[in-house]
């Protein structure tokens, strides 16, 4: 049976195919050194981990979510050794998008079907913030984007965006804040939104809808809510999950099918042309979202599917050259 998560969500690496409050252009990692080639391209995580979500901040290290009792576990991409850095809630508590602020002081986590969003701090682990009974009975709250005035939250099951506000000096507030979508969102009967980035000009949203005319990204207005459908020309994202922004380019991650798909947009990201296509497929396993440094992208294979007890599975990451 597919896995809930299985929608959120040639190169034999990579193919080619033919910040200010949400204003300011977005240069992302920009500023992070080329990863040595002796770095690890494979990352080892704790048996049975169940991992989503990933998370990139200015140093090389990385922060895994974990589906199973929402711990995160952090990874040295230069060594590829690492160790839990916050352990989760327990059962009924997921992790599944995540992001980690600009100073990396602060994790803030996506908390699935258990209807919460947690900020956690990033070195000790300790809960911050821990907001509940977000939304509806069905809600799912998948993936996070961080701006320098919020962070923002996805719903899978019902058409709207939670709003975290987040201070000048990083601090989160107090208070969660629902953006009904409008607009171009057609929302599915089940599964609908997955991964969330900003537009390379920062002054509006980008959302995966997994149900809209067999795939779309949508362009949302933070301050309304109004969603218009990004001209992708003929590309579809039906499994489209995880989203990564690097300047212009947009890395798509499409986990059900074992590929990324990487989108050029116009400065507005109201419309993008496919410039190429990143498979692997002797290490892609269902990878789901993507976090980058340097040259290198990183995904987690969350191996929706492919195990009869994933409780006993050795999970890993990859890392694919960046186009």
């Amino acid at each position: 049976m597919e896995h809930p998560l299985a929608r959120r969500g040639f190169l034999g690496a990579a193919v080619a195919l033919g910040a200010a409050a949400l204003t300011g252009p977005l240069a992302a990692g920009t500023a992070q050194a080329a990863a040595p080639g002796r770095w690890p391209t494979d990352i080892p995580l704790p048996k049975g981990f169940q991992p989503e979500g990933v998370a990139i901040g200015r140093s090389p290290y990385a922060y895994f979510g974990s589906l199973r009792d929402g711990a995160v576990y952090r990874a040295s991409l230069a060594t590829g050794e690492g160790r839990i850095v916050h352990q989760g809630l327990g059962d009924g508590h997921i992790t599944v998008g995540l992001k980690i602020d600009r100073a990396e002081r602060r994790l803030f986590l996506s908390g699935g079907w258990s209807r919460e969003i947690r900020v956690v701090d990033a070195r000790s682990g300790a809960l911050l913030r821990h907001f509940t009974g977000l939304g509806a009975d069905s809600t799912m709250v998948n993936d996070v984007v961080l701006t320098p005035g919020a962070a923002w939250f996805t719903d899978s099951f019902q058409p709207q965006l939670y709003r975290l506000a987040i201070g000048r000096t990083g601090e989160p507030g107090d208070e969660i804040t629902t953006v009904p979508l409008g607009g171009d969102w057609t929302q599915g009967a089940d599964f609908t939104a997955n991964g969330i980035e900003r537009t390379p000009d920062g002054r509006a949203l980008l959302v995966v809808n997994c149900a809209k005319d067999g795939g779309s990204l949508m362009r949302v207005d933070p301050r309304t809510g109004l969603a218009r459908t990004v001209d992708l020309g003929d590309l579809r994202i039906p499994n489209g999950d995880g989203l990564l922004l690097l300047g212009r380019d947009l890395y798509v991650v499409q986990q059900a099918v074992n590929q990324i798909d990487v989108v050029r947009l116009d400065a507005t990201g109201s419309r993008g042309t496919a410039i190429a296509r990143i498979t692997d497929p002797e290490r892609f396993r269902v990878p789901t979202t993507a976090a980058a440094w340097g040259d290198r992208i990183y995904l987690p294979n969350a191996r929706f599917g492919l195990d009869p007890d994933p409780t006993t599975v050795a999970y890993d990451a990859v890392s694919v050259p960046r186009v």
